[in-house]
Order: C-alpha cells, then structure tokens, then sequence
C-alpha cells in the first residue's frame, strides 16, 4: 500500500485539519511533494505543527520522510508534461543556472552520504573478476550505460552493451549469460520496462546483478545482488542525472585499480596507437610513424 492508498484509508480517522491536509495530498500530489511543512500549513490553513503531526500519525518518523515517499511516488508517475508544470512551482521566477545546479551538488552530497560503501566495493570486485560484463541502461539511462561500455571497452574484451528496443532482441543478446557474468542494469524513474526484465533475466540465470538505480524501492533493487544507489531528480523534462554520473565514474575507476597492472599494459599500447593516428591534437608520432 503506497503513502496515498494510506491516506485515504486511514482519512476518517483524523482531525478536522488533518482532512484538510489529506484532501491537499491527495489531490495535488505534485505540488505537496516539494513543499515545506510551514508552506503546506499555510496552503491549507493550519499551523506547521499539524502538519508535523500528521506525518506521525501516518508512521513516519518525521515531515522530511513523508515528502520523500511522496516525491518517490511522483517520479515514477508523473508524464514530462506534468514534470514541466512542478519544476516551474519549484523553481519559479528563480536563476535557474543556481537552482538546478545547487540541486545536482545536493545530490552528490546526499549519494556520497548514502551509497554503501560495502555493495560498492563488492560490485567492482566482482565486475572485475567476470567473465563477460553486460551493461544496459535504456531511455536516458543509456547515457550512463555508453559511459560505462567506452572506458570497459577499453580497459576490457569482455564487454557487452544491450542496446534494443524489442524484448526478443535482449534476451538473443543476453541468452548466454551465466552464473559467470555481470550485469550492469541502470535505471531512474521513470524506470524503464526493458531495463527490468534484462535484470530479471539476469538474475534467473544466476548472473550477478549490479543495479545502478535511486534506492531499494527501485524494481531494479528487488533483483540486483549489489545496490548502487544515486540521488536522481526531475529537472523538468530533464532527468537530473549528475550524481549517477559521478557514482559510476567511481566505480569505473574502483575496478580499473583492482585490474591495474592490465588496465595499464592495455593503455600503454592504446597511448601508442593514439600517438601514431594523431588521434588527439597536440599528440607527437611515435619514431616508426615518422
């Protein structure tokens, strides 16, 4: 039963002012996620300390856990659309360039302070022990997974990115995973469909499960042996995506320490190629490119 389905059932139980706080949730979910105790008390005409109270009565330990159930329940719902409505109540008149970027360094700080540091390192222990590493991250999550796929392509021969549209096409990609391998699954809200079901399918065939995701009540979480969990938020239409980015630059750079003598044997031969292409600017040819 989610926050709201609690609401209603648990609504003929309250105060006079705690209906009117309900009514409000439930009605304008989107708009009470963000708001503030004292600016919901103002909104609905009750004091701030009712509206405390309430969030007790429901079992939440305080005002700050209700809004994040509510903001979880918005994130996973909510059409771009809509996403475009709340971001302009959030962000309103404001500098836009600080407040979304405030916002990106607080949920850098937050994944800092939550990511678990003992899934995060067994995660990279066992990317770097696997057979073959499959990564998928579908929609805007795909930016991640390409991220990923570049640099363990070349630290790497054993990686494989799941790139499809079509549920046949990922399980022929994906048949021959085996208890051997690792998946990378990376997903948001709104979660992907595809993304799911290639960790599922993972995890029926006892493949080891890295999910890359916003928290345990994510699918993803429920199938993954290692949660590697990253603040995420909704910058309009925009998925907020820069502490999910910095968690997997750590994790890319976790395993290339764990594989390092390799990584580096296979960096000093790339650095030759690189130099006798020119494929950077500024590069020398090596003496047998002259």
């Amino acid at each position: 039963m989610d926050i709201l389905d609690q609401i209603t059932q648990a609504r003929p139980t309250f105060s006079k002012g705690q209906k009117r706080i309900a009514d409000f949730i439930t009605a304008h979910t989107d708009k009470a996620a963000f708001m503030t105790a004292a600016k919901m008390g103002a909104t609905v005409g009750v004091s701030e300390s009712t509206v405390v109270r309430f969030a007790y009565e429901l079992g939440f330990e305080g005002y700050p856990e209700l809004s994040r159930s509510l903001q979880q329940i918005i994130k996973t719902q909510l059409t771009s659309v809509q996403r475009i409505s709340v971001t302009r109540d959030r962000i309103g008149d404001g500098d836009v360039l600080e407040k979304v970027l405030s916002y990106d360094m607080d949920k850098i700080r937050r994944t800092l302070e939550e990511t678990s540091r003992v899934d995060f390192h067994a995660a990279a222990q066992a990317i770097a022990a696997a057979r073959n590493i499959y990564v998928i991250g579908d929609r805007s999550a795909n930016a991640l997974a390409r991220s990923i796929d570049y640099y363990f392509s070349l630290m790497f021969d054993n990686v494989r990115l799941l790139h499809t549209s079509s549920t046949s096409e990922l399980y022929e990609q994906m048949f021959r995973i085996s208890p051997d391998d690792v998946l990378i699954g990376i997903s948001f809200p709104r979660y992907s469909t595809l993304t799911v079901r290639a960790c599922r399918f993972a995890a029926d065939a006892g493949a080891t499960v890295v999910a890359v995701t916003d928290g345990a009540n994510s699918p993803l979480a429920k199938l993954a042996n290692y949660i590697l969990a990253a603040r995420s938020d909704m910058t309009s239409f925009v998925d907020a995506l820069v502490a999910p980015f910095s968690l997997v630059n750590a994790l890319i750079v976790a395993v290339g320490l764990l594989k390092e003598d390799e990584v580096t044997a296979t960096f000093e031969k790339l650095e030759k190629i690189w130099s006798e292409y020119e494929v950077y600017q500024g590069t020398v040819k090596s003496e047998s490119g002259k």
